[in-house]
């Protein structure tokens, strides 16, 4: 039998009426450059959700670019991003911020997330100007990059803060879907418009074949930001292949029911894992699942499965990561858990 992936969740295309759409919609002639009927529909969807008619919608293929661009709009050359030590731009992004003028300044977190204290001593560090970079903005992931979600509260603490402190606050929304969608989750898209200055929607990992929504909640970072878009190469001109599939993913809360889905089979696969006796990185409240493995265990999996193997424990022990999709095949799920 082939190997079964919990890889990631961007191993399939995209939700049948999103191929449907794009079919249907295929040789009708559309406005380029994202003026198209399909975007403008779907921004005015995504709006309804924002409560918030000044914020402004922009669509993109990935996170990395969706990211550099935020970055690029938002930071002058000698500004600098707080993040998590474990966060997409400072570990998975081939240092593109970097390789543009901007410092990333990398905190050690619990739970993956950055806190008041946390972003406090990033300033602390960094107060000998004009000998140093300047911290400007916070960048938070929901979900993390592993798995954990931020509270409205801890949100909101967030944000206050970063008022105070003159700093700009960005989420990256790549697991969005899955985060909002969580059993324990109290954010709303309309919060995240609130208490943030910039964030996105991930497309790619919940349903979609490509693309991301950057929300714009701040009218200085707003300023020429099709500029920045273009500059870096994601200006589509034919910006109607982004539109069409946020358009579906948002008509009949398809995004919200893609991510439950995704996030009901991880929990089934966590909670069997610790029906077992085996320890979790950390509690499992979205798509994915970090389970503490006996290496001779993750060498017999590895026959039938695909995963990644996240970090060493210690000399008989690894962290491995698992994920669940929308179009995950729940035989597969129970098949997993009966190796175990």
């Amino acid at each position: 039998m082939e190997k079964y992936s919990f890889l990631d969740d961007y191993s399939e295309g995209c939700h049948p009426n999103i191929l449907k759409a794009l079919t249907k919609t295929n040789l009708d002639q559309e406005l380029a450059y994202g003026y198209d009927s399909s975007s403008i529909q779907a921004k005015e969807l995504i709006h309804r959700k924002l409560d918030n008619p000044s914020a402004k919608i922009y669509f993109v293929s990935g996170g990395t670019q969706a990211n550099l661009i935020v970055s690029a709009a938002s930071l002058r050359p000698h500004e600098a991003i707080i993040s998590a030590e474990i966060g997409h731009i400072l570990a998975h992004e081939a240092g593109a911020h970097e390789a543009v003028g901007h410092k990333i300044i990398s905190m050690k977190t619990d739970s993956g997330k950055l806190d008041v204290s946390t972003i406090q001593s990033a300033l602390d560090g960094h107060t000998h100007i004009p000998h140093m970079v300047k911290p400007k903005m916070v960048y938070l992931s929901n979900a993390t990059e592993i798995g954990t979600i931020y509270t409205k509260n801890e949100l909101e603490e967030i944000h206050a803060f970063c008022k105070e402190k003159e700093l700009l606050l960005f989420v990256d929304g790549a697991r969005l879907g899955s985060a909002l969608s969580a059993k324990k989750n109290d954010l709303t898209l309309a919060d995240l418009s609130r208490l943030t200055d910039v964030f996105y929607i991930g497309g790619t990992k919940n349903g979609a074949l490509l693309g991301e929504a950057i929300v714009v909640n701040n009218e200085q970072i707003n300023r020429d930001f099709e500029i920045h878009i273009k500059q870096r190469g994601a200006l589509l001109s034919k910006g109607r292949v982004l539109g069409v599939q946020f358009l579906e993913l948002f008509k009949d809360d398809l995004f919200y029911n893609l991510a439950r889905k995704a996030n009901r089979l991880a929990e089934k696969i966590s909670n069997a894992l610790v029906q077992k006796g085996y320890k979790l990185l950390d509690e499992t409240v979205t798509n994915q699942v970090f389970p503490i493995l006996p290496n001779t265990l993750i060498r017999i999996l590895e026959e039938n499965f695909s995963f990644h193997i996240w970090e060493k424990k210690d000399e008989a022990h690894s962290v491995i990561r698992l994920v669940t999709s929308w179009t995950t095949d729940e035989a597969q799920v129970d098949r997993l858990i009966e190796a175990f």
